[in-house]
């Protein structure tokens, strides 16, 4: 299973990034990020899988997941109609204040809890279920103040579990994790042109062999498979907001639409024009 680093990018008059009904229901996307992540959703079954925890949720889901501990997008395979909130916070959040405000000292705490991944009960979601909705349509200010109010109320909750009965290690060494930045960086930069694998290699500072066997041993992928597998993610994304598939295929870097077509349906098994008209489909029988 490939794991993605996730870049999150917060304004610079900001400490959090709050996404509001991020639609990822048809996409698989196991990821992590050095962030801290408190995910909230409802009107939704779905999966809970946080580092080797997977379970099911009904309903709704409120969690905090710890820095660098991969999971999936709670809303995958979801069907309903459902809300979604996602806040991201940066993993030096308040840094030394924690350690020297005691007014935050339950606050420390429940962020060295979040290295289990700690899921909230209905009590809790009840409570906080309008907080989170609401943080997007404050100022920033508003939205700092709001937020440590919401994690002191969850640093005091009693209905939680945690989902591991030790810390989750990183998936990577930081030197690893710095180095794997780079080249999803590059990625991420250069995915809708070709890809020089020299250029990547030498972005790893490695060798072009050397990098092929790192970046295998890293992800279980060759880069390749890697680098498709990456643009069928963002084509997916281009489909849902009404490109055609040529259009699509173009926009992600594939130089021909047959090569699109013959990588996407390996990769989710169906053509682009079939998996456009099945969530065309799905969003009027929803309406």
């Amino acid at each position: 299973m490939t794991t993605i680093l996730e870049k999150v990018v917060t304004e610079s008059t900001s400490s959090l990034q709050i996404l509001v009904n991020p639609k990822l229901s048809d996409i698989f996307y196991w990821h992590f990020h050095p962030e801290f992540e408190l995910v909230y959703i409802e009107g939704a079954n779905g999966i809970r899988h946080v580092g080797n925890h997977y379970s099911k949720y009904k309903h709704s889901d409120l969690v905090l997941i710890g820095s660098n501990i991969p999971h999936l997008n709670f809303d995958y395979g979801v069907k309903t109609e459902y809300e979604k909130i996602v806040v991201h916070s940066d993993p030096d959040f308040l840094k030394e204040a924690l350690y020297t405000t005691p007014e935050l000292s339950q606050i420390h705490l429940l962020l060295e809890r979040s290295k289990f991944g700690i899921a909230f009960g209905q009590e809790t979601k009840d409570h906080l279920a309008g907080k989170l909705k609401g943080l997007n349509e404050l100022n920033s200010f508003d939205q700092f103040i709001g937020y440590l109010s919401i994690l002191q109320f969850l640093a005091t909750a009693e209905d939680v579990e945690l989902l591991h009965s030790t810390p989750v290690k990183p998936q990577n060494s930081k030197k690893d994790g710095a180095r794997l930045q780079q080249v999803y960086l590059f990625i991420e930069s250069n995915y809708q042109n070709k890809i020089n694998l020299m250029d990547v290699a030498d972005r790893a500072n490695l060798t072009k062999e050397a990098f092929c066997r790192y970046f295998k041993k890293m992800t279980k992928l060759t880069f390749t498979e890697f680098v498709n597998q990456y643009r069928i993610d963002k084509a997916k994304k281009l489909l849902l907001q009404d490109y055609n598939v040529t259009e699509a295929g173009y926009s992600c870097g594939f130089e021909t639409v047959s090569y699109f077509n013959r990588t996407f349906k390996r990769l989710t098994k169906e053509n682009p024009l079939a998996f456009k008209n099945r969530q065309s489909i799905m969003f009027l029988s929803a309406l």
